[in-house]
């Protein structure tokens, strides 16, 4: 699972959480939008920087691998119930990908 956190502040809820449903190992990076480097690092679309005012300079990215498909919608659950719908702009990103295998993270085979 990749969930990018826009909200920095709701890091530690968010991993608590995720000890409550049974996740015990995700790794968290610091990181920032493709926009922002545009607008801030990249002389020619200065001009973005207007459109970002308000925006969020940093965000969290954090990567765990799950068991199972359940556990996945449980933690899609508890993101939503802390940091709101990701239907709606700006709360973040969550998604999964298929794994073919994961060593040293799990006790146990994936489903």
């Amino acid at each position: 699972m990749i969930l990018v956190l826009n909200h920095e502040e709701l890091l530690e809820e968010v991993l608590a959480g995720f000890l409550e449903i049974g996740i015990g190992g995700a790794t968290i990076l610091d990181s920032m939008g493709m926009g922002r480097v545009l607008a801030f690092d990249i002389p020619i679309f200065a001009g973005l920087r207007g459109a970002l005012a308000g925006g969020r300079p940093h965000n969290k990215t954090i990567l765990s691998v799950l068991p199972d498909r359940e556990t996945y919608e449980k933690a899609v659950e508890l993101i939503e119930d802390v940091c709101g719908s990701l239907q709606d702009p700006g709360n973040g990103i969550v998604f999964a990908l298929p794994l073919l295998d994961a060593r040293g993270v799990l006790n146990r085979k994936l489903d």
